[in-house]
């Protein structure tokens, strides 16, 4: 995941001043909004207030925090066309791409977050691991962690946070919100859709930080969890600096995800598979594709047909309804796109397709585009080049297919393509990836039950699903002795011989090799036992 910090560019979609913040529509680079900048004091504040508010937050039955969180799918439901508008004009994403990407995934985790909470929250009872102490009852109970921190991303400036925030409210935690500087009009609308739940003061505060400044902030203001989204550098940067308060932390981070289609595969879905998992937000998904492998024997047709799809894509003014394509975001990650098409191509790479693109202006624009003739050599296969161009390979082998996969040292997720699904499910075990979809990719992260992660470089923890739920609490541990006319256990002192025949009469006893032996070491543990009786 890129996470652009500052850029100087007019048409990078946020000009920083000291005090505020001003958002760039990245189609036009005209001016859409103007907003204050918070400071590392108001962090320290607003951690300080949240851990105040958050204990009576926690206190409240489950279902009661579900009723609040509930009605942010009613505001969505209300403004879903206002919201995706919105993420258009300060992202550059399509309306189109902005309603299915994240108005509809945003409204869908609610309902099932809510109906899952009170499951996932409630205690589990672990069963006791021998008859010998089958009087000590043990359970597991989910604590929130008290104040989260959540630092997001501006590719989905709207569903990528919300998911989050929507967990952690649920299980009883307070939020402090850092939305990314160049989409800082999609984390203003996002604040208003959070607010809408009637939460108590102080439980929830939204920030607009410099994201130099941000995570550090965090840290130091002392929340209890953090959960980042974006690059690597930064994701090892803020591990280790949590590292010095042993606060646990989460970290989605980037991706360079391949596509492997096999010789079976239905060729029309898988091109167009990658067509929308690998130029839909104008390839700025980090679990999109960005490298594909395709056996040889396929490798021709396949291209044709790639070609055909990509070629039909308009990229334009994502606020229009004829366009496929929006604009890239910032002006940086569309050098950074350019900077790697050229590497490639200086070492021999082919442009087989590409689409039209605006040229001129101050909109961020890129062509998608399919290259061939690659290798790993290049930048476009081997870093995260996050932008509409997918390189392919052709490979003879399942075997060299999986190691092209792997070789990586990102892994948030893949996708094969095969109309075997069971062979397919066995190549998706080989590969070093945190999500494998079979004949899909990418759209996991809109399945509120599935958790979305990456291995490697990509990260660590998960969100989403139950997995994902879980990193919102802290499992506790509550063991009770239900003896409650025992005096004491026969291992306390003050010893005598019989307590210590007892501890060996316990190993006799489960683990002899003979009747004998077990059925003495049964005698030791009863007399044993039976200084439990006893204050001394």
């Amino acid at each position: 995941m890129q996470e652009v910090l500052t850029s100087s560019a007019p048409s990078a979609a946020i000009r920083e001043s000291k005090n505020t913040t001003t958002s760039i529509d990245p189609a036009t680079g005209e001016t859409v909004g103007v907003f204050p900048v918070n400071t590392r004091e108001d962090v320290f504040s607003a951690v300080a207030q949240a851990r105040q508010a958050q204990p009576a937050w926690a206190a409240r039955p489950v279902k009661e925090r579900a009723r609040h969180v509930r009605r942010m799918a009613d505001y969505i439901q209300q403004h879903a066309m206002q919201i995706a508008r919105t993420i258009s004009l300060d992202n550059g994403k399509t309306v189109a791409d902005a309603m299915a990407a994240e108005c509809e995934p945003a409204a869908m985790a609610v309902g099932y977050y809510c109906r899952k909470a009170p499951r996932f929250l409630k205690d589990r009872r672990i069963m006791p691991g021998s008859l010998l102490t089958a009087n000590y009852m043990s359970k597991i109970v989910r604590q929130p962690y008290g104040v989260v921190g959540i630092i997001s991303p501006w590719n989905y400036p709207f569903s990528i946070p919300f998911s989050e925030v929507v967990m952690a409210l649920l299980a009883g935690n307070a939020v402090i919100l850092k939305t990314a500087s160049e989409t800082q009009l999609v984390g203003h609308m996002l604040k208003a859709c959070i607010e809408s739940a009637q939460l108590p003061d102080d439980l929830f505060v939204h920030l607009n930080l410099p994201g130099r400044i941000a995570g550090d902030a965090f840290l130091e203001a002392g929340v209890d969890k953090l959960f980042f989204t974006g690059s690597v550098a930064v994701g090892k940067y803020l591990m280790q600096k949590a590292g010095e308060r042993l606060t646990p932390v989460v970290l989605e981070l980037g991706g360079n995800d391949p596509m492997i289609v096999c010789e079976d595969a239905d060729l029309h879905r898988a091109a167009g598979g990658a067509v929308w998992a690998g130029m839909q937000n104008a390839g700025q998904s980090c679990g999109g594709v960005e490298r594909i492998y395709v056996q040889r024997q396929v490798y021709p047709q396949f291209l044709a047909l790639l070609k055909e799809k990509v070629e039909a894509l308009r990229v334009g003014n994502g606020q229009a309804m004829n366009v496929d394509i929006g604009a890239m975001t910032t002006a940086r990650q569309l050098e950074t796109v350019r900077r790697h098409v050229a590497e490639a191509l200086d070492k021999g790479a082919v442009v087989y397709a590409q689409s039209q693109a605006p040229a001129g202006g101050k909109g961020c624009f890129h062509p998608c585009m399919v290259l061939t003739e690659v290798n790993h050599d290049m930048l476009v296969m081997k870093e995260e080049t996050f932008g509409p161009v997918v390189g392919v390979m052709p490979y003879d082998t399942l075997d060299e297919a999986v190691a092209l996969a792997n070789d990586s040292n990102l892994g948030l997720t893949a996708s094969v393509w095969s109309a075997d699904h069971a062979a397919a499910k066995q190549i998706a075990r080989r590969i070093k990836a945190g999500a494998v979809l079979i004949n899909d990719h990418l759209m996991s992260h809109g399945l509120a039950e599935t958790p979305w992660g990456g291995v490697k470089e990509s990260g660590i923890g998960r969100t989403h699903g139950e997995i994902g739920f879980n990193e919102m609490t802290w499992p506790q541990l509550v063991t009770d002795q239900v003896l409650s006319f025992a005096r004491r256990n026969f291992w306390w002192p003050p010893f005598h011989a019989r307590q210590l025949h007892g501890m060996q009469g316990i190993i006799d006893l489960l683990y002899a090799q003979n009747l004998t032996s077990r059925l003495g070491g049964a005698w030791r543990v009863t007399k044993a036992f039976l200084t439990t009786f006893s204050k001394r």
